[in-house]
């Protein structure tokens, strides 16, 4: 199934998110407003707000409850973004220009942390500890993944532990939260709460590395980003670290590298033709496999159908 087919299924409860996401960043101050805004009107997958309502129908489906999870963590979520921009001197996001590109920096930031705070303040409305808790540890730790990023920023000799624990945090973390805490709001069990979480941890790592596949080989339309931006910006993704390291590969990429004559172009080309990007699929492949084992731990009703046909999205994506 597309994801275009699972948001038509759901498309009322989305409708009704997005008008949320749109009210949640209305402030009387002009450029603020105008500039949280711009990101939102350019789009974007609204994963996490579809796992959010997906696991909270494995419990007391009350849309009222989970609007102020959904809508929290796509702000968030959000926040991430205008703060990437800055942090990866971006000047397309989306196809659109990025807050940072149509402004400045110092509005660029300063809109992330509006946008991060009316994330915190949507949550605090469920009055449930526990999400507040979790939630905030995730940001710690989505921080930490963050700078970690820009540490190994042109670091070719970090293995491959160092590149998995980096986007568990930057990625994988706000995915298995909306599955965990979609499912707290909704009442459902302890040991539905632990598969949903398992669940998005690996539907995470999954979509991230899949991610990184595609910086490579993706349609640079589709993706609103050109081709290798991520290694022209220095950041040293799976496929990338893989054909560094790997003694078929090593010595040649290292040569282009080393290269004056557009050797970054060259460079790319050679990773995207690389055993780098199967490898890359394979261990994608492996974390969609495990996955959907911990969907066999939940009844077998509608929403796990359309859980397993997302995973499967997020396997096949283009974009």
């Amino acid at each position: 199934m597309k994801l275009a087919e699972i948001y038509l299924q759901m498309r009322s409860d989305m409708n009704f998110i997005e008008k949320e996401l749109e009210k949640s960043i209305t402030t009387k101050h002009g450029l603020l407003r105008e500039a949280a805004s711009h990101l939102m009107k350019a789009g974007g997958k609204r994963i996490r707000p579809v796992f959010v309502l997906l696991a909270g129908k494995l419990g007391t489906y009350d849309l009222e409850r989970l609007k102020n999870v959904a809508v929290a963590l796509e702000l968030i979520h959000m926040a991430t973004l205008v703060h990437d921009d800055v942090i990866d001197d971006a000047e397309k996001r989306r196809g659109q220009l990025t807050v940072k590109a149509k402004w400045d920096n110092r509005i660029a930031m300063y809109t992330g942390d509006y946008i991060l705070a009316e994330g915190l303040r949507t949550v605090t409305e469920l009055g449930m500890p526990r999400i507040h808790k979790i939630l905030s540890k995730a940001i710690v730790q989505v921080c930490v993944g963050e700078v970690e990023q820009i540490r190994d920023f042109h670091n070719w000799n970090q293995n491959l532990r160092r590149y998995l624990h980096r986007i568990k945090r930057k990625t994988a973390l706000l995915i298995a939260i909306s599955c965990q805490l979609g499912a707290i709001a909704a009442g459902a069990t302890e040991q539905v709460v632990r598969a949903m979480y398992n669940y998005g941890y690996h539907v995470g790592m999954a979509f991230q590395i899949t991610d990184d596949i595609l910086d490579f080989v993706g349609d640079e339309k589709k993706l609103g980003k050109p081709s290798g931006n991520d290694l022209r910006q220095g950041n040293i993704t799976l496929p990338a670290i893989y054909c560094y390291h790997d003694v078929k590969s090593a010595e040649q990429l290292q040569y282009l590298l080393r290269s004056e004559n557009h050797g970054m172009d060259k460079a790319i080309e050679y990773i995207r033709q690389s055993d780098g990007i199967h490898y890359a699929q394979c261990l994608a492949d492996k974390y969609l496999k495990k996955a959907l084992s911990w969907l066999d731990d939940l009844p077998d009703t509608s929403s796990r159908a359309t859980l397993y046909d997302l995973a499967n999205f997020i396997g096949k994506r283009q974009y």
